[in-house]
């Protein structure tokens, strides 16, 4: 008898305090109560530079695919570089275990001393 009192009266408690729990709004895990942040709102440090130069039409940390080139004159493989000169390695054929290296300077493109593709420095300021 004493049992059954007592698993009653855990029950009805129980069944209440559930009551009120689910009676009261549940408080978002963010203060502005907009419920979960994306990536842009939560971003920090060099994440948060790189999305921002992206909505720009940047790539300052060189973190895509590059855009592929010819390696024409006309339409060199574009080398970035924060100098004035930078070494440059060219496989020149596909299955080629070999690399040709050489120096590329600023100005006009230059060819590759093996296989005559055109590579172009261009200047590029770090976003820091």
């Amino acid at each position: 008898m004493a049992g059954r009192f007592l698993l009653r009266t855990f029950t009805t408690t129980t069944l209440k305090l559930r009551n009120n729990v689910l009676a009261t709004p549940l408080l978002r895990a963010m203060a502005t109560g907009k419920g979960i942040p994306t990536n842009e709102e939560q971003a920090t440090g060099l994440e948060r530079r790189i999305l921002q130069g992206l909505k720009q039409g940047k790539d300052p940390y060189s973190t895509l695919k590059p855009k592929s080139y010819a390696g024409t004159k006309e339409d060199p493989h574009i080398v970035p570089c924060i100098g004035t000169k930078r070494l440059v390695g060219c496989i020149c054929e596909e299955d080629n275990t070999a690399i040709v290296w050489f120096w590329l300077h600023e100005g006009d493109a230059q060819r590759c001393p093996s296989c005559g593709s055109y590579y172009k420095l261009e200047h590029h300021e770090l976003p820091h």
